[in-house]
């Protein structure tokens, strides 16, 4: 995908992989779903591109993104501050994806795996994977965890722990004293040069669908009411809140002169904000309030 050939091994076999995930992914998606992916090459002016897949109005998904990318260029001192390095030329590559299904009974997931490094020598692998539920499915929630603790105990023994408490941390919204959903794990800053850490983003993007498919057939079929899309769409506040205020990837985006359709495509297409809302009580919306804080899933 980069044009460049100053970049390591590393960073060629992640493109390719995180190429590869997307044509997987979206290939099952599609199969749950009455609407195709709509794809859009694009190319960075300072340098590299992306392709962007998405996926609206379908009967299952009524909107879902799944994008890779691969950018390079010289480093502002303001992006070398915020991702705490000197100021170098940089090449990045990774693959987002956010599906927001149109059934309230069904969570909203996102996933980012990433691969960064400098012609000055840094390297580092980030990414995590996160549930944003709507109903109170609490062995969907298990499922999800479970999966995820495979994965990292597979791949790093003792890893789970450190990297859902990250995800705890780092997927709330202070200004509310919650979090945007349910949780999963988050890692960030993990040497590059570490072939362990690569095995570890490969083994979470190969384990993508087994994660979450599970919960979409438990649900797909399942009926919903008004109620249940009122606190579906309230609660897509929230996502909105955390993605423009605090979310790494779309400020490193938009600092690094991202493509904006690209890095906004996360965003839902139905929202509500209203004045001082909260769901009734005795609701299974209210109980889900509960979720919105860390729990013990393994």
């Amino acid at each position: 995908m980069t044009e460049s050939t100053n970049f390591s091994s590393r960073f060629t076999r992640m493109e390719t992989f995180i190429q590869q995930l997307q044509d997987e992914i979206c290939q099952a998606l599609e199969k749950k779903d009455s609407q195709k992916f709509r794809e859009d090459c694009w190319k960075r002016k300072e340098g590299g591109g992306g392709r962007t897949r998405v996926l609206e109005n379908g009967s299952f998904l009524e909107k879902g993104g799944v994008n890779i990318s691969s950018v390079h260029g010289p480093m502002s001192d303001e992006l070398a501050k915020q991702l705490g390095t000197k100021a170098s030329f940089f090449g990045a590559c990774g693959i987002s994806l956010v599906l927001h299904p149109r059934s309230p009974k069904i969570p909203t997931v996102h996933m980012n795996l990433r691969y960064f490094e400098t012609l000055s020598g840094n390297c580092w692998y980030g990414g995590g994977i996160d549930l944003t539920p709507y109903f109170p499915y609490p062995e969907d929630f298990r499922h999800f965890h479970q999966t995820l603790q495979q994965v990292c105990e597979r791949c790093i023994p003792g890893s789970y722990e450190e990297y859902k408490k990250n995800c705890d941390e780092y997927f709330c919204l202070p200004h509310r004293q919650e979090m945007r959903g349910i949780g999963g794990i988050f890692f960030d800053h993990l040497n590059g040069s570490e072939e362990k850490y690569f095995n570890l983003v490969h083994e979470v993007g190969e384990e993508f669908l087994n994660a979450y498919l599970p919960l979409v057939d438990r649900r797909i079929n399942e009926e919903w009411n008004d109620e249940d899309v009122e606190f579906q769409h309230y609660r897509r506040g929230r996502y909105v809140e955390f993605n423009l205020i605090y979310d790494r990837g779309t400020l490193f985006g938009i600092k690094s002169n991202g493509r904006i359709e690209s890095i906004f495509m996360s965003l839902p297409p139905k929202v509500d904000f209203r004045y001082n809302w909260e769901p009734r009580k005795n609701s299974p919306y209210h109980e889900m309030n509960g979720f919105y804080q860390p729990q013990n899933w393994c």
